[in-house]
């Protein structure tokens, strides 16, 4: 069994690089078969396909079709909790799991940072598919070479997170065609400017660099349109609260706060029913571990 945990990336200021691990979980079960045969339960399942389309399915063909192999059918069973189309990485997790599977079917002896390469590849950028390998919270880019760099750190432990998730979706697709094709010199420095204040209190603890740690220039004033409410959610301010920004493409929010304030999820929640929408506060773990085979880390 391969376990990968959802992922929320950007946070803010760290577009298509910043990342964190989330304790919701996409689980699969997978041996040699006769025939393909995949079955799903959990979140979303109806949703998930059990055909030879199917995204995990594909992730593994793909990855046997570049070195040169052919993936044996399998018998692969999906129990899902992360939800679809909400900005929490499901389709990374997929991906991630896809490699997995190719990996160990294949006897390929990839370690993490290998599987990382290959699903950041295959994902376009490696800012979800990180946090999915490494777990946590991750930095992660593509070197000159091509090849995918991340490193791991540590939430400190007076730091929590959670994730509000609105009841509607928002396509990436969608969410990234918003996007302007170039961006000023001020707006680029202004976001490198918080992205390093960012890493850097989240590796030391401080709580003196937020809110201003979390602005962004570079996406989210793009995506206001998209999400009712997020401009006011960006904006809020509580005891406890360090700051909120928009998970992955959206819609959903992931909110960072002083642990024992958990209550400040429901002031995003109080503004997503000003606008008319129903949503669910996710207070759920960092996870300390990226995917796991058979109970043991991915390294």
């Amino acid at each position: 069994m391969v376990r990968v945990p959802a992922s929320s990336a950007n946070l803010g200021p760290g577009f298509d690089t910043l990342g964190l691990a989330l304790g919701v979980y996409l689980r699969c079960r997978f041996r040699p078969s006769e025939a393909l045969a995949i079955r799903v339960t959990g979140r979303d399942a109806d949703r998930i396909s059990t055909g030879a389309d199917n995204l995990i399915w594909r992730t593994a063909v793909t990855v046997a079709e570049g070195h040169g192999r052919s993936m044996p059918p399998i018998e692969l069973e999906i129990a899902n909790d992360i939800p679809l189309g909400r900005g929490m990485g499901s389709s990374a997790a997929a991906l991630t799991a896809g490699v997995v599977i190719a990996d160990r079917l294949l006897e390929l002896g990839w370690k993490a940072a290998r599987v990382l390469d290959e699903a950041a590849r295959l994902e376009g950028h490696p800012d979800n598919v990180a946090a999915c390998t490494l777990g946590s919270i991750t930095a992660s880019a593509i070197d000159s070479g091509g090849v995918a760099r991340a490193v791991r750190i540590e939430l400190p432990r007076q730091f929590s997170v959670g994730i509000v998730v609105p009841d509607f979706e928002l396509p990436t697709t969608r969410s990234r065609s918003v996007l302007p094709d170039c961006y000023s010199a001020a707006d680029a420095v202004f976001n490198v400017q918080r992205a390093a204040l960012l890493v850097a209190a989240l590796a030391t603890g401080s709580t003196t660099a937020f809110p201003a740690a979390l602005e962004d220039r570079l996406h989210q004033p793009f995506r206001v349109s998209l999400v009712p409410g997020l401009d006011e959610i960006l904006k809020l301010r509580a005891p406890g609260l360090l700051g909120c920004a928009l998970s992955g493409a959206g819609p959903s929010i992931v909110v960072f706060f002083e642990r024992g304030h958990e209550s400040v999820c429901d002031l995003v929640r109080q503004i997503f029913r000003l606008h008319g929408h129903n949503s669910e506060a996710l207070v759920a773990p960092i996870a300390e571990r990226g995917f796991e085979v058979a109970g043991e880390a991915a390294g």
